[in-house]
């Protein structure tokens, strides 16, 4: 194996454990020189993020359709413009978070001046999905660098041109100097977690999730875990039912249903679900034209794994597949088994159960009796219906009558809670998760009350008493 010297700078192949430490003790050097502290750093590379993107836009569109048989149009709404819009975001917003916030103090304090700053948590390393890989890899970069981090990025081998897409882009467009690319497989990303990271950021599965949180403990390396999770559709009596049956719709075609906030299954009230159905399947029909009839998924072990998801259920819309068995027509599948794989696993492909509800009740219920999922969706035009789901289904986030928006908006944070997650960035929140929050107090030398200092009179301690 070469060394690291006679690589291209910012690009690593497979490592060997001596080569994942001298790559973080060379970030790490970066790191302490300082130079990615400033304002004017960490502004360049967030401005280096947009045009890597836009410039570069067609490159990218190429890898996702070899990889997963993306259209440009597809390429830019899930990996372009989300990944513009939170750069930007960060850019716009960036002075403000850097600056120290002042807080006032106890009077036994005064007049002491107190504040908290967030300073870098060092070098941290990213781990990319492969489903959405450019926005799901770079977006937690942009708040790894607004926060003043150097970093690896260890893209999914699993989609491997964008893989080798990002690690020909990143050092065109970045400070190789600070942020490093490492392809490979997951020997590469345990070699690198054991090479002790300041932070550990994983996008991907929940099992996979378990074994990264596994590898950090001994090491006590902190993580972020964006996971999946079966996010769960509720649709009322009250609902718009054809506004539903489109979004719906839309969310789960969308890169094949390989979407972590792709609506998992329908909890549909009994009274309409069988227009709700019609509406569905007629919807998926529309939104097809056009298209081949079935669609891609990523390889074949995910292939078979979808397929038989579908052993014993009733299917009442699509269900077939392509002749190479590499692309799975939109299937519905009506009262599932809930023992069943299907019901027990996150789908992560075009297979959307319906399950009749008597009631709000009973599908809240049925949710909670599950794992906390990514987010949970409710369509009703009734407010209150509205805010029971908000309040009673614990969920990493949740959307009235639209499906996984809520993604696309740098306001609000984004993350998983219980099996679908633990801590959450974008916008601010992503700035947060690679800063440590620092405490500052600044004391005067006078005056120096000598009450404070032991031996204490009874008059002092009285007076200490009223001070606290």
């Amino acid at each position: 194996m070469t060394s690291l010297a006679d690589r291209p700078t910012g690009t690593v192949a497979e490592l060997s454990a001596q080569e994942a430490t001298d790559l973080v003790a060379r970030l790490r050097a970066t790191h302490a020189t300082g130079r990615t502290l400033s304002y004017e750093w960490r502004r360049r590379q967030l401005e280096g993020i947009v045009k890597l993107v836009t410039e570069r836009e067609s490159e990218m569109a190429e890898a996702l359709a070899s990889d997963l048989g993306r259209t440009p149009h597809e390429t830019w709404f899930g990996d372009i413009a989300s990944t513009v819009g939170e750069a930007e975001y960060a850019i716009k917003h960036l002075r403000k978070w850097m600056r120290p916030k002042r807080v006032s103090v106890p009077l036994s304090l005064m007049p002491g001046k107190a504040a908290y700053r967030y300073e870098p948590l060092g070098t941290v390393l990213i781990i990319g999905p492969w489903n959405y890989p450019f926005y799901l890899t770079l977006g937690p970069m942009i708040g790894a660098i607004a926060a003043g981090n150097c970093m690896v990025i260890k893209p999914s081998e699993h989609a491997p041109m964008a893989s080798a897409a990002l690690a020909r882009l990143i050092p065109e467009y970045l400070d190789s100097s600070a942020i490093a690319v490492v392809e490979g497989e997951a020997a590469a990303t345990n070699r690198l977690i054991e090479a002790k990271m300041d932070h550990v950021f994983f996008t991907g599965g929940t099992e996979i999730g378990r074994k990264i949180a596994q590898a950090c403990a001994p090491l006590l390396t902190p993580f972020t875990l964006e996971l999946g999770g079966k996010s769960p559709v509720i649709v009322t009596k009250n609902a718009d039912l054809e506004v539903a049956a489109r979004r719906v719709a839309f969310g789960k075609l969308l890169n094949s249903g390989q979407t972590c906030v792709a609506p998992d299954y329908l909890l549909v009230e009994r009274s309409v679900r069988e227009k709700f159905a019609e509406l569905l399947q007629a919807t998926i029909t529309e939104m097809r034209a056009g298209e081949p009839a079935t669609q891609r998924i990523v390889n074949g072990r995910q292939f078979s794994r979808l397929k038989g998801l579908l052993d014993g259920q009733q299917v009442i819309a699509g269900g077939t597949e392509s002749a190479d068995h590499t692309a799975l027509e939109p299937t519905v599948v009506l009262n599932p088994d809930r023992s069943s794989d299907l019901m027990k696993n996150e789908i992560f492909g075009p297979i959307l159960p319906i399950i009749d509800i008597d009631s709000l009740d009973e599908a809240i219920k049925l949710i909670n009796e599950g794992d906390k999922p990514l987010a949970a969706y409710i369509f009703s035009n009734d407010k209150r219906e509205i805010q029971r789901v908000f309040t009673e289904v614990p969920s990493g986030g949740a959307v009235a009558n639209h499906i996984a928006v809520h993604v696309l908006a740098p306001q609000l944070p984004f993350g998983g809670v219980g099996a679908s997650g633990t801590g959450a960035y974008h916008g601010k929140w992503g700035y947060e998760a690679f800063s440590h929050r620092k405490a500052t107090l600044i004391m005067r030398t006078r005056p120096d009350l000598k009450m404070v200092y032991p031996p204490y009179s009874e008059r002092d301690k009285k007076l200490l008493r009223k001070l606290a």
